[in-house]
């Protein structure tokens, strides 16, 4: 019987377009990332260094980009955060009936835009036991003691626990676990339609 359920943000509740960030980065002549950048972009992620270091890290690898070129093309990957999934969410936590936690792979600047552009984030944080920040915790998924630190945190068995998320790696890592989850496909599933798409654990 599920007790609690874990959700990622991206892709789950916010939209994304995860290519766009590249395509930004070419008009500036940069057509890949070199092995340091992704290295950097995992630390950025576990909140090991700060914006301003992440951004240099950028800027010293293509002098050309300007800070306000790189953010613009860093946060071009967000798109919107449809209100109804924030509706769902709000009904789910009024009912009372599982503990909510959100679990998710992010970074200052990309919060940032969101606590800019999406008006109800603060009443959509709320609405959680628990709100989970790659950047804030220093772990990131699909290391599994991001899920450790969850299942810990609050006395969790994972049997009890669904985890959804739109990346394989975190949802097989999590199953290694034993937690039950859900690897949402963006383009034709939608986390609105949770009891329906796992009926069976519910």
């Amino acid at each position: 019987m599920i007790k609690t359920i874990i959700f990622d943000f991206g892709d789950v509740f916010i939209n994304l377009d995860k290519p766009a960030t590249m395509r930004e980065m070419n008009k500036y002549e940069i057509e890949e990332l070199s092995e340091s950048l992704l290295d950097i972009n995992q630390q950025y992620e576990k909140g090991l260094i700060s914006s301003t270091e992440f951004v240099k890290s950028y800027q010293t690898e293509h002098s050309q980009l300007q800070e306000n070129q790189f953010k613009n093309s860093w946060n071009a990957i967000l798109i919107d955060f449809p209100e109804y999934r924030y509706q769902f969410l709000k009904k789910l936590s009024a009912e009372k009936n599982y503990k909510l936690i959100l679990l998710s792979n992010t970074n200052e600047i990309h919060i940032d835009w969101v606590k800019e552009n999406v008006p109800f984030f603060e009443d959509f944080k709320a609405c959680f036991d628990a709100f989970y920040l790659s950047h804030e915790i220093n772990f990131r998924k699909p290391d599994a003691e991001i899920y450790e630190y969850v299942l810990e945190q609050h006395d969790l068995k994972p049997k009890e626990c669904l985890f959804i998320d739109d990346t394989k790696e975190n949802t097989e890592a999590a199953k290694n676990l034993g937690i039950h989850t859900w690897n949402i496909e963006p383009t034709r599933e939608d986390v609105i339609d949770l009891f329906t798409a796992k009926k069976e654990l519910f």
